[in-house]
């Protein structure tokens, strides 16, 4: 008997013979970060705001891509979309990783795309937010939409396979653990269930555990509900673990006020979303805007232009990270027109602001 056998747990015969059934499937792997050509600082929290290895003040100010599925499709899953994305500026790519998708493609397919762009994102120093990109109630598994469909159990092994497979590593920063937690929500019924803010708090709570038994470094982002805008709940009841950011997507026509102004929109962000970055770091992981009338124009994305200058002094003043949705010319509101990554009216705005603010 040679050492691997003196050192195999009873009952596991995985590897014993050479062959494709089932028991010689590989056990899971990390990723080598050895791979990695830059070195990155893991950044962390610290009170209410990210810090670097030296305790420097970081914010994260980027955008998302389109789910890896699309753009391999579409030929655009290649180094040279991270390298335009340096170019104007980013140092955070928010990666949505769709369930149907996940299921079409399996996990060690998912695993080779983001071993791809963590090499990519690393060379151009990076850092990538993974987003478990469902829409709905995972409690009651009432989705908005197909292609969001999962469950408690698929969302719990998806984030396992995760930690484990990108622990320690740097450049893969931050956990969305569910995008857009919808359910029935202050007297307004939707069609998706309810979920008790305590069952809420229990789900994400879980996966934070569940995920900092592989990797204690990387950051877990929630959200509430609303579509992932309204933090007011977090106010009494927050997670009940250190060291987590919250997410929001302010959307232009999320906030509501009476008389719309600058002030009346600001107040209204103070007091449904923006409170939380008083205490606890916030990333506001999908923002963006498109004229009445332009491509992929829809609730609640409209408006006239006003609202990009008037998020990012609000974002500026508050010491808030975020993410523009979405570099990609088919899903709105659009960074780009085409794949030549002509800037729209928001993707030239948001392009201006990471180059003069980000630090390359």
């Amino acid at each position: 008997m040679d050492k691997k056998d003196k050192e195999r747990e009873p009952g596991d015969h995985a590897h014993s013979v050479e062959g494709s059934g089932w028991w010689n499937i590989p056990y899971p792997a990390s990723f080598d970060v050895k791979l990695l050509t830059k070195q990155q600082d893991h950044i962390a929290i610290d009170g209410k705001q990210f810090v670097d290895e030296q305790g420097q003040p970081f914010l994260f100010r980027g955008l998302n891509i389109a789910d890896p599925d699309k753009l391999v499709g579409e030929g655009q899953w290649q180094q040279s979309l991270f390298e335009e994305i340096s170019r104007w500026g980013a140092n955070v790519i928010r990666i949505p990783v769709h369930p149907i998708a996940w299921r079409k493609n399996g996990k060690q397919w998912y695993f080779d795309r983001l071993d791809e762009a963590v090499i990519w994102a690393n060379k151009y120093d990076i850092y990538l937010i993974l987003d478990w990109h469902s829409i709905g109630n995972v409690e009651d598994e009432l989705f908005q939409h197909p292609m969001y469909q999962t469950s408690l159990a698929e969302t719990r092994n998806f984030w396992a396979d995760m930690a484990l497979r990108y622990r320690d590593v740097p450049t893969m920063a931050v956990y969305e653990l569910f995008n857009e937690p919808t359910v029935n929500y202050m007297g307004v019924a939707n069609g998706l269930g309810d979920i008790a803010w305590d069952d809420w708090l229990e789900f994400l709570e879980s996966n934070i555990d569940l995920i900092r038994a592989y990797d204690d470094k990387v950051i877990p982002l929630v959200a509430g509900f609303n579509w992932a805008y309204d933090l007011r709940p977090f106010a009494k009841a927050p997670v009940r673990r250190p060291n987590v950011a919250y997410a929001a997507h302010p959307y232009p026509m999320k906030a509501k006020p009476e008389v719309r102004s600058k002030a009346n929109i600001f107040n209204a962000w103070d007091q449904v979303w923006g409170f939380m970055a008083d205490d606890y770091p916030v990333i506001a992981t999908e923002i963006g805007w498109v004229q009445a009338g332009g491509y992929g124009a829809h609730v609640p994305v409209i408006d006239d232009g006003s609202y990009g200058p008037m998020f990012t002094e609000y974002a500026n003043n508050k010491g808030l990270s975020w993410c523009v949705w979405v570099f990609d010319p088919d899903w709105g509101p659009t960074m780009i027109h085409d794949w030549d990554f002509t800037p729209t009216e928001q993707g030239a705005f948001f392009k201006q602001q990471m180059q003069q603010h980000n630090q390359k």
